[in-house]
């Protein structure tokens, strides 16, 4: 530029010394704006690259963990229900099916009972002879799953035969007339399925008698019955002993506990202080049990402090009369056990592509991260070159400057020379 300049003013294109000046601040101001534009410009696009970026980032993110967490839910929420509902239909009918097997195994009794007591040995009054021990050992071995006791009760309410499992002790000889069941018998000349009741060897029972009736003169001559010990037998249907799993309980007709894992309640009624004391009086378990206790199947969902449990109930009908009442109970957390291991296996493999895309998204802000640093650095770089060559310009036009005053005084002179006095 300076030499451009020097050749310019020796070909006549002589500058005063103002416009000389006036020319070096206008290039000057030129190249500052220049490089303050340029610099402001660069700034203010890296800083709202920068800004779209984190929130895109940050967007990406959260919409993704969003997403993966609604959509985990929702799918193991339906997983779940869907569960549930097929669990408690199918405990619905499970507890149908134990009511009507009780019934059966304890109707095959009663049929038994039937016939004994129509017998041509009982209908003669015959209670002691070998016939009529050799007849009652024969129906024995076909109810011996079921009862443990097949007994024969005069008309003085004595026991005059019992049968039993070889080395249990027998009953022989003992009055029963202070049984409830022997009474009601007695009475109502009808079969009679007895409330729970402990027997003297402590075993919880349930009695099951036949009034033995002379079929020509209707005269009432004594009873023949069995006993069933109702823990025992109702253990081949159901758990009875584990409450952290399905479980059964039973409960007569006077609402008394006949079975249960909970043995302490044992021969106490359900709604007795007590025991809605130790289930925090569940107004949902009460509504449930009132219900089936007035022979209607129903089945309820409730958490009475040890964790939340479905329970289905039903009456076992005997003779056309609900006798005794079933109560299936598990523990929901069960019914979604077996399938916790898949829901986990797929929620590890959600995650694990969701946390790919999280490092993937990482990986690219600390990429970005570092691209503008490096732009910040090549405009920092940039600008100190312009800040240079400005440097390089000023110190250029004052060397031509100094060239140039001695032309500018040589003019002067000639000027002055050339002028009439």
């Amino acid at each position: 530029m300076k030499t451009r300049i020097i050749s310019e003013l020796k070909n006549g294109l002589c500058l005063d010394r103002r416009e000389i000046t006036i020319m070096h601040e206008q290039v000057i101001t030129l190249i500052e704006g220049i490089a303050r534009r340029s610099f402001k410009v660069k700034s203010v696009l890296y800083g709202r690259a920068k800004a779209i970026a984190i929130i895109s980032i940050l967007l990406i993110i959260s919409i993704s963990y969003g997403l993966f967490f609604y959509f985990q839910d929702s799918t193991e929420r339906i997983v779940k229900n869907n569960l549930f509902a097929q669990q408690r239909d199918r405990q619905i009918i499970a507890t149908r099916d134990l009511s009507q097997h009780i019934a059966s195994d304890l109707s095959l009794v009663t049929a038994r009972l039937d016939g004994l007591s129509n017998s041509i040995y009982l209908q003669q009054g015959d209670f002691t002879s070998n016939e009529t021990k050799k007849l009652m050992q024969v129906n024995f071995l076909n109810i011996h799953g079921t009862a443990d006791h097949l007994f024969i009760v005069n008309n003085n309410n004595i026991v005059t035969t019992d049968i039993t499992a070889r080395d249990a002790k027998t009953f022989v000889g003992t009055d029963i007339a202070q049984k409830e069941y022997a009474t009601q018998a007695r009475k109502s000349l009808a079969p009679v399925f007895s409330n729970g009741y402990v027997g003297l060897d402590g075993k919880t029972r349930i009695g099951i008698v036949y009034p033995i009736i002379n079929a020509q003169t209707g005269k009432y001559l004594g009873l023949v019955g069995a006993t069933v010990p109702i823990i025992q037998f109702l253990s081949n249907y159901e758990n009875i002993y584990n409450i952290n799993s399905q479980f059964l309980v039973a409960y007569d007709k006077n609402k008394n506990y006949i079975a249960t894992p909970r043995t302490q309640l044992l021969g106490k009624n359900f709604f007795a202080n007590d025991v809605q004391e130790f289930f925090r009086y569940n107004q949902i378990q009460n509504d449930l049990y009132h219900k089936v206790f007035s022979a209607r199947p129903g089945y309820a969902v409730y958490d009475f402090g040890s964790g939340e449990r479905i329970n289905t109930g039903y009456p076992v009908i005997l003779s056309g009369k609900p006798s005794y009442f079933v109560f299936v109970v598990r523990p929901t957390s069960t019914i979604y056990s077996d399938v916790d291991h898949v829901l986990l296996s797929q929620r590890i493999q959600t995650f694990s592509l969701l946390a790919g895309a999280t490092v993937a998204i990482v990986v690219l802000i600390v990429f970005l991260i570092k691209w503008n640093t490096l732009l910040r650095r090549e405009v920092h770089r940039r600008t100190m070159e312009l800040e240079l060559s400005n440097d390089e310009i000023r110190d250029h036009l004052t060397l031509v400057e100094k060239e140039l005053e001695p032309l500018y005084f040589d003019s002067e002179s000639k000027s002055y020379k050339n002028m009439p006095f």
